[in-house]
């Protein structure tokens, strides 16, 4: 068969499969909330010690202000970019002591697993643990000041 014959006996098959291809949808990703959820552990705050639960997309859970927390992760949430990230290897951070404070999240956060920990040994753990206080907690403020 010549393939020009071949190509017009091939058509009306395709123009039938088209339209039922088309209706087929497909598959979408998960949205931004499937499946964020996170567990703070804090330890030597001194007040604010424990474990903490946080779900978004709707926001619930046990930290202090789950709709607050969830909003400050959602600024800081960009395509591409590990918003958990740690404090580069080497870099030049202020030799300012911040506390005791540790805390360590886990979970799932934009589809991603979430493993890290936080400290306030520096400037740069400091501006880190900041990032995320609504999720870890506000530091204590000097008193008399």
């Amino acid at each position: 068969m010549p393939l020009r014959r071949l190509a017009l006996a091939a058509a009306p098959v395709l123009l039938l499969a088209a339209p039922a291809a088309a209706a087929a949808p497909l598959p979408l990703p998960p949205g931004p909330g499937a499946g964020d959820h996170l567990t703070v552990t804090v330890t030597d705050s001194g007040r604010q010690d424990g474990r903490y639960e946080l779900y978004c997309h709707p926001a619930h859970g046990t930290v202090r202000d789950p709709k607050g927390a969830c909003a400050q992760l959602d600024e800081q949430t960009r395509w591409g970019k590990d918003p958990f990230a740690p404090v580069p290897p080497g870099a030049n951070c202020t030799m300012i002591y911040g506390g005791p404070d540790h805390a360590h999240v886990s979970g799932t956060w934009a589809g991603r697993p979430v493993d890290t920990g936080f400290s306030r040994t520096n400037g740069c753990e400091i501006a880190r643990w900041n990032k995320f206080s609504r999720l870890l907690g506000d530091p204590p403020r000097p008193s008399g000041k």
